[in-house]
């Protein structure tokens, strides 16, 4: 009888327990709600995660590294299913040496509404690496415009055209 008992005890405690602090949301962990109708603006390359940057993004320190060249094979402008519309550049192409880091520098839309593109690697002036093409896949977030017709070039050459 014994044996019962202790297992009724035991089985209510584990049930209690997980049962406890369940209706309780933690302060601070979720952000405020938003109207549905206040805009959403981001800036050109704009990372909306601060605390994780873009691996992509130049960093200080940048200036201590040799730059070199990336490859870019592929590129395609993809437009977010958002209000207001959010755009994004799809890249894939090649580093000279897995020893490159990946740079992409976004700039606002110049004076005849383009929006220039920079694409290229970083590394070690020091570093000894095999050389061998690294390929990479990267999407760039381009941030949202005004309505009107801007052209995407990606290091001189055209990469589509954003119409919002």
């Amino acid at each position: 009888m014994y044996r019962i008992w202790m297992v009724v005890l035991c089985i209510g405690g584990l049930i209690l327990a997980a049962c406890a602090g369940v209706d309780r949301p933690i302060p601070g962990a979720y952000p405020e709600p938003q109207s549905p109708d206040s805009p959403v603006v981001s800036e050109p390359g704009a990372n909306p995660d601060k605390a994780y940057p873009a691996p992509w993004a130049p960093k200080p320190g940048d200036e201590a590294l040799a730059r070199g060249e990336a490859f870019v094979d592929k590129m395609d402008i993809l437009t977010l299913e958002s209000f207001p519309p959010q755009f994004m550049l799809s890249l894939a192409g090649s580093l000279p040496t897995p020893c490159h880091d990946l740079r992409v520098k976004v700039d606002e839309p110049n004076a005849q509404g383009e929006i220039l593109v920079e694409v290229y690697s970083v590394v070690d002036p020091a570093a000894i690496c095999i050389q061998v093409l690294e390929p990479f896949e990267q999407n760039i977030p381009l941030g949202s415009y005004a309505s009107g017709e801007y052209p995407v070039l990606v290091n001189g050459e055209p990469a589509g055209e954003i119409r919002p």
